[in-house]
């Protein structure tokens, strides 16, 4: 029996041969469950994995995009409580600023006050001092006239001391 003969046997016929077909039937099934047991179910095993892998990415994915949000609101909080913090630092500085000024103008204003007072006081000492040297300066001149007027000597405490009356009741007109 040939190759040629068994295909030419089964179309000489011109019929089904149930030999034919059994043989057919068994080789096919006996070729699943071949490739069940050595293609079909690791096949299945590696798509399962696969499956649960990309499955577990999505979701890693999903997690990560979540912490991301997460994280960009929080970095959002904080960059506004920062800006808060700057803007309250800023008001503050001012408000410190504002007090020094304050504190500096007053300052200023006193020291001017004390000065313009010394002054006066410093120039009252002068005129005073003026006023003494004047009245030195008269009292020794009214002497000197005196005793010319009198031609003669009077004692120079007795006249100082009748000069220096006359002045001080001349100052109690004024």
């Amino acid at each position: 029996m040939s190759f040629d003969y068994l295909v030419l046997g089964a179309t000489d016929h011109g019929g089904f041969n149930t030999l034919d077909i059994f043989a057919t039937l068994f080789f096919f099934v006996l070729l699943l469950v071949l490739l069940k047991k050595v293609a079909w179910g690791p096949l299945m095993g590696i798509m399962i994995q696969r499956e649960e892998l990309i499955a577990s990415e999505i979701e890693a994915a999903e997690n990560s995009r979540q912490e991301s949000a997460r994280l960009l609101e929080e970095q959002r909080d904080l960059l506004k409580e920062a800006r808060t913090e700057a803007l309250a630092i800023v008001e503050n500085a001012k408000k410190q600023g504002e007090v020094s000024r304050e504190e500096i103008i007053t300052t200023a204003r006193s020291e001017a006050a004390r000065l313009k007072e010394s002054a006066i006081r410093e120039i009252d000492t002068e005129k005073e001092r003026a006023i003494a040297a004047v009245r030195e300066e008269v009292v020794s001149l009214s002497v000197l006239a005196a005793s010319k007027v009198l031609e003669k000597e009077v004692s120079e405490e007795d006249n100082r001391a009748l000069i220096e009356a006359t002045i001080a009741k001349a100052g109690e007109v004024k």
